[in-house]
């Protein structure tokens, strides 16, 4: 479905994205995992056409869209929940969800869509009609994940959604994750809880300072002794690279 080959992103001289190369097959769960910098949101940007690539190329179901304009992205079927939320606050929940919708006129579709976000997230329609920027952090990263659901996407673009949760609504979030995946929506997830994404994704990344250092099967991922000491030390929030040898990171995707 969606193919990333040596892709390279700079911001002004600064190399972001290092030709990083990576696929994600329909009907998966994909996750990139590494600390801050590493170039995880840098790269989701460059899919969904918020910025523009220095070099490589990103493939969407068979067609080129590096440096496509990001609401021609929309239209071909990736949606993107930002890091952040990015919810707008004086509006209200509908309004919100309607505004994830704002490349549609398929209005009977949009209706049942709604319908379907309210479902993953009852707590949403308790709160229709009240302003964004008055829920709880939870209920904002709810509302951001249905806003890019209402876009109708083939692929769900997730960055840092259990970010500043509670535990409890961590594990709602992951969920409903693996709940909007049932609904045959492939999911390309990034998270700073390793332990959580391993758990839910198929397959993943790992991304350090702008190029992909070990990828594979989540199930593997998790029961490899280096990546356990690395990225699921409960002791620490950060992921944290430096404990894996070069030798046990292959540059390729």
């Amino acid at each position: 479905m969606l193919k990333v080959d040596n892709l390279e992103v700079a911001y002004g001289n600064i190399k972001a994205i290092k030709g990083i190369t990576l696929e994600v097959n329909k009907g998966e769960i994909v996750t990139l995992i590494g600390s801050n910098g590493a170039g995880k949101s840098t790269t989701l940007r460059a899919i969904s056409g918020l910025l523009k690539p220095r070099s490589g190329s990103i493939t969407f179901n068979g067609e080129r869209i590096d440096g496509v304009e990001g609401h021609e992205v929309v239209k071909k079927g990736i949606c993107h929940s930002p890091e952040g939320r990015r919810i707008f606050p004086r509006m209200t929940v509908e309004e919100n969800l309607d505004l994830g919708a704002f490349l549609r006129n398929d209005k009977e579709e949009i209706a049942t869509d709604l319908e379907r976000v309210l479902t993953l997230f009852p707590r949403l329609r308790e709160r229709i009609a009240q302003r964004a920027g008055t829920l709880s952090g939870g209920e904002q990263q709810m509302l951001a994940v249905s806003r890019a659901l209402m876009g109708k996407p083939t692929l769900l673009m997730l960055d840092e959604p259990s970010m500043g949760l509670a535990p409890v609504l961590v594990d709602m979030i992951f969920e409903t994750i693996s709940a909007i995946r049932d609904q045959g929506i492939t999911i390309l997830l990034i998270e700073q809880n390793a332990s959580a994404a391993l758990e839910v994704a198929d397959r993943a990344y790992v991304l350090e300072s702008g190029s992909v250092k070990m990828s594979g099967s989540a199930k593997d991922l998790r029961k490899d002794d280096q990546v356990t000491k690395a990225y699921l030390d409960r002791k620490s929030t950060r992921l944290n690279t430096s404990h894996i040898p070069l030798s046990r990171m292959p540059s390729s995707a």
